[in-house]
């Protein structure tokens, strides 16, 4: 049994977490005081040191001493918080301690990375204590129910679904489908409990820039009827709708990095000078005073109705790009791309990407189609804001607008001839 460098770097991450854990948990006044905890700076350091020499011995083969090592300091632990609990049932210091145990054993075990990341996050849960509980605080029973809604869907039905494919046509992949809709409405809910956390006091700007995690089409629909009543808001309306726009690049490019990454590496390019353009145009309109008017808050987003419909639409979008694909070839691809990005850009970067990775296209044309699709997209909002907004709004909204897509598409453009 040697020691090399790599078992002495394994035993060093082992010790600095269980440091970094003890320095909070110091910092914070739980190892000091009439409340104090069992252990503190020093206590953890040791307690990192023994999990990763723990972790050390089991990789050499001495499981033994291993476990009399761990099982030893774990009824420490658990000893400390049997006589903590007599005054005061918090337990979140003799946690922190099994948290510092395992990483440190997965360190001393050649897991240092794994290790180190699970000891990061838990500091991060332990400094932000106050913060996280402010988060909490702002929830109310629609967030707590689509959050157990998702769960369901995430935990339950994704497990049992079989992969496939079933079917002609390219088939039908439940699992995938589903992971799919998961994928798009978590987004989706992020989105919605950052503007809630937000707030509406923050004005139509901010509220419009969070709703393109939802859908940019529907916030420029919402924003252009409204300017329609409220004429002291043009601007502000005019910024939202930009802004909302705007997030939808680098949503795109996110569901196309977790898909497809060839495809993301060759769309990326196309998106940078929109994207630079809208945003300078959101942060002109932030900063006029109308920006802050405060904002009606929206309904919960995460409907098991709507995922059934996404998952509707996904698979219908396949089908199409298969059936474009395969009797039209390339050109068939774009064209069905333009028509699809009409109507979503989601399920148009699911298919591309999708085709992309069976190997029925190359990325960088399924890349292109994706851009084909969200130029398309624009067009789809501009014509909304020409026709629905009104004054100052229409003006504003359709001139950005505009501005994207004539940079988007001389961006493909460019791309295209690259290929």
């Amino acid at each position: 049994m040697s020691v090399d460098l790599t078992t002495i770097w394994n035993l060093t991450i082992a010790t600095l977490s269980g440091l970094a854990v003890g320095i909070e948990r110091q910092w914070s006044g739980h190892a000091a005081g009439p409340s104090a905890r069992f252990a503190g700076l020093r206590t953890f350091t040791l307690l990192g040191l023994v999990a990763g020499v723990s972790g050390w011995l089991w990789t050499a083969g001495l499981e033994g001493p291993a476990a009399v090592l761990l099982a030893g300091t774990g009824a420490l632990v658990v000893a400390a918080y049997v006589a903590a609990s007599r005054t005061d049932v918090d337990g979140t210091t003799e946690v922190a301690a099994f948290v510092v145990l395992a990483a440190g054993a997965l360190a001393g075990a050649d897991y240092a990375h794994l290790g180190s990341g699970i000891i990061a996050l838990t500091l991060i849960l332990l400094v932000e204590k106050k913060s996280l509980h402010g988060l909490v605080s702002k929830l109310d029973r629609v967030e707590v129910r689509a959050a157990a809604r998702f769960a369901v869907m995430a935990i339950v039905i994704l497990p049992v679904l079989p992969e496939g494919p079933y079917g002609p046509w390219g088939g039908i992949r439940p699992k995938l489908l589903w992971a799919l809709v998961l994928f798009f409405s978590g987004l989706s809910f992020i989105g919605f409990i950052a503007r809630r956390i937000v707030g509406g006091e923050r004005g139509y700007a901010i509220a419009g820039l969070l709703g393109g995690f939802l859908s940019s089409t529907s916030v420029t629909l919402t924003f252009s009827r409204l300017s329609r009543e409220r004429s002291d808001l043009d601007l502000a309306l005019a910024a939202g709708t930009i802004g909302a726009n705007v997030v939808l690049f680098p949503r795109v490019v996110l569901a196309a990095a977790v898909l497809a990454p060839p495809v993301a590496s060759a769309l990326w390019p196309a998106f940078v000078a929109p994207t630079l353009i809208g945003a300078l145009l959101f942060l002109r309109g932030v900063r006029n005073p109308t920006s802050a008017r405060r904002v009606e808050e929206d309904a919960n987003p995460l409907q098991l109705v709507s995922a059934l419909q996404m998952v509707l639409v996904f698979q219908l979008v396949l089908f199409a790009v298969w059936a474009a694909n395969t009797f039209f070839g390339e050109q068939g691809l774009l064209g069905s791309a333009l028509l699809l990005g009409l109507a979503d850009v989601d399920a148009l970067t699911v298919s591309m990407s999708q085709t992309a990775r069976e190997g029925a296209a190359a990325p960088a044309i399924a890349a292109v189609a994706v851009g084909i699709g969200v130029f398309s997209n624009t067009c789809v909002k501009l014509a909304l804001a020409l026709t629905i907004g009104r004054r100052r709004y229409r003006l504003l909204t359709a001139v950005g607008l505009a501005l994207m897509a004539a940079t988007l598409a001389a961006s493909l453009a460019w791309v295209w001839t690259r290929l």
